[in-house]
């Protein structure tokens, strides 16, 4: 399993083309939800992912602070081998990312509510009530340093 971690403009049409079909995959087909999964914000963003012979296994993208929430921001979280440890792994990596390139001292996540327990984990702490976003609960949560 090997990671890469690229700028948009880096991304080849062929990997571009993968991460897209991953995460509709999952965020629109997967989980029943219609929402505008292609934005802006890919162009601004640092792309991380695992992939094996088999392709891309994990994924997110890492934003900078003021795209999408005044601090550094991790989304699109997605781990498509599940129950093995990789989705810890890709966040560990994005965490990793956010501090050294973005000099985050504080991460934020808008997390989907089920998943609340695994990023925990990872140290980040829930900062609002739930809310509904394109219909699917979710609450921000917060890593600080």
């Amino acid at each position: 399993m090997s990671l890469v971690i690229k700028k948009f403009k880096e991304l080849t049409l062929e990997e571009l083309y993968e991460i897209l079909k991953v995460r509709v995959g999952v965020f629109v087909v997967e989980q029943k939800c219609a929402y505008q999964e292609i934005d802006e914000k890919d162009k601004q963003s640092l792309h991380l992912y695992f992939r094996d012979s088999k392709g891309i296994q994990a994924y997110l993208r890492v934003l900078p602070a003021g795209l999408s929430y005044k601090e550094v921001s991790i989304g699109r979280v997605i781990t498509l081998k599940r129950g093995c440890g990789l989705g810890g792994e890709i966040l560990k990596e994005g965490i990793k990312v956010a501090q050294e390139r973005f000099q985050a001292n504080t991460i934020r996540i808008g997390a989907q509510v089920y998943a609340k327990g695994f990023y925990e984990k990872f140290g980040f702490k829930q900062v609002s009530k739930e809310y509904i976003e394109d219909g699917i609960a979710h609450i921000q949560m917060l890593l600080q340093r």
